[in-house]
């Protein structure tokens, strides 16, 4: 299994069924060194899966005390996968540690991210 950090719309119920065809069950734990930013969305799927224009996206900063809150979610390579195709060009998986030790993947802005100016 591996282990997913998220901390945005793959927390909602219908984007989970939409790319997982499931329900996923996690734990809460935080992510250090990152803030949150947004990207505005314009993949048709993502947007009727979300329902939104606007998601949170990582930012990386390197100051402990900037944390981020989230789920960690144990899926399949497969599922994995699926989430890979569901996350637009301004994210880039990547493994990360998290406040309690645990190694994940994260979906983190990638160099070519358009952020919105918040």
């Amino acid at each position: 299994m591996e282990a997913l950090f998220s901390y945005g719309t793959l927390q909602q119920s219908q984007v989970q069924l939409d790319n997982f065809g499931r329900l996923l069950e996690g734990e809460a734990d935080y992510l250090v060194g990152y803030r949150l930013g947004q990207v505005r969305i314009t993949d048709p799927e993502v947007l009727k899966s979300s329902g939104k224009t606007y998601h949170p996206i990582l930012i990386y900063t390197a100051n402990q005390n900037d944390q981020v809150a989230g789920t960690v979610f144990l899926i399949t390579q497969q599922e994995l996968m699926c989430a890979d195709s569901y996350e637009v060009a301004d994210y880039a998986r990547q493994e990360a540690k998290l406040k309690s030790g645990k190694t994940c993947w994260i979906y983190a802005a990638s160099n070519s991210a358009n952020l919105v100016e918040e």
